[in-house]
């Protein structure tokens, strides 16, 4: 089995990539040109893998990167996927997480319509929620950019699905975090703060809204779902999550008491980091993720706030003692 991976220098893509391979596939990655590609993530595994020039703006190098994988399964993971940057960038992602995806069906269906499609959805596209926990019907209510362009993804899925007989599925994932979490989102932002302060190379973390609550999952396991929805018998869509809510205060505090602190004493909030319009509630009814795909998450919120804090404490450990290295040669 072939698999093209878009994203696959992300958190999800490199743990998906590693899930991948371990079942035996040759692996495939759409990576942009840049003048610093960050193959940080997948280092390790650069060697068992593929990586193909190409950009979801540009439907050519799409087309190319589907006939060269000649892909069986194709996970759409890519995106411009930082909430707070969706408001200043609101156009571009609008055309990478909402267009390319469209881009990336209207491939498949030219190239072989026999390609098996997952599309990386999200919780956010509930928004404003209309009930709780939040199922495969629950209605839409985008508060964000990048929520209302991964809605448009969601549904051009649904509709392609529909129209052209593919199997095409959507992921409607709730956060999903790990040690591989890009520094811009909160999660990781915590843990790194945390750790720099028990260094003594910081003394505070400065954060927007504390009472926002989330659905926490480890993204090792959720990427396994991925996988699970493209070997049903037909294509359909799957809610994941831990069916469990906590605050950012509770991140918070948790992190904090992993290296015996009080985070009251540490974090700082400031009004510019609040969102112009919050999401207040997201919680996963993922009943049919566990009848239909025999799912459910191995890391609870406790354990994954001590492996991103202990991962943070380890590198900056390990950064401190190269220093010292360094100074005495």
């Amino acid at each position: 089995m072939n698999a093209l991976i878009t994203g696959i220098t992300g958190q999800d893509g490199s743990y998906l990539a590693e899930f991948l391979l371990s079942k035996g596939y040759d692996v495939y990655g759409l990576i942009r040109r840049t003048s610093t590609p960050n193959l940080s993530r997948i280092l390790h595994i650069l060697d068992k893998i593929t990586l193909i020039p190409g950009d979801l703006l540009d439907q050519g190098s799409i087309n190319r990167a589907l006939s060269i994988s000649m892909a069986d399964e194709v996970y759409n993971l890519a995106a411009q996927s930082f909430v707070k940057a969706s408001w200043s960038q609101p156009e571009f992602t609008g055309e990478v997480t909402g267009l390319g995806v469209l881009r990336m069906l209207d491939g498949i269906r030219m190239a072989n319509k026999n390609i098996k499609f997952y599309q990386a959805s999200t919780s956010e596209m509930f928004g404003k929620v209309a009930h709780s926990p939040q199922s495969e019907d629950t209605p839409f209510y985008p508060r964000s950019p990048y929520g209302v362009a991964k809605v448009y993804g969601h549904w051009i899925t649904v509709n392609y699905r529909e129209s052209y007989d593919l199997f095409a599925v959507s992921g409607i994932l709730f956060n999903h975090e790990s040690p591989r979490r890009g520094i811009e989102f909160v999660s990781k932002k915590i843990a790194n703060g945390v750790a720099r302060i028990y260094h003594g190379l910081d003394t505070s973390i400065t954060l927007g809204n504390l009472e926002p609550k989330r659905d926490w999952g480890f993204a090792g396991d959720y990427v396994q779902a991925m996988w699970k929805m493209l070997q049903q018998p037909s294509p359909e869509n799957y809610v994941v999550g831990s069916g469990e809510t906590h605050s950012v205060e509770e991140f918070c505090k948790l992190a904090f008491k992993r290296v015996g602190l009080d985070y009251k004493k540490y974090v700082v909030q400031h009004p510019d980091l609040y969102r112009p319009a919050e999401v207040n509630l997201l919680l996963a009814d993922s009943s049919k993720a566990k009848r239909d795909l025999l799912w459910e998450p191995k890391t609870n919120f406790n354990d994954l706030v001590n492996l991103m804090v202990d991962y943070e404490l380890e590198e900056i450990s390990k950064c401190l003692l190269s220093r010292e290295s360094n100074k005495k040669t």
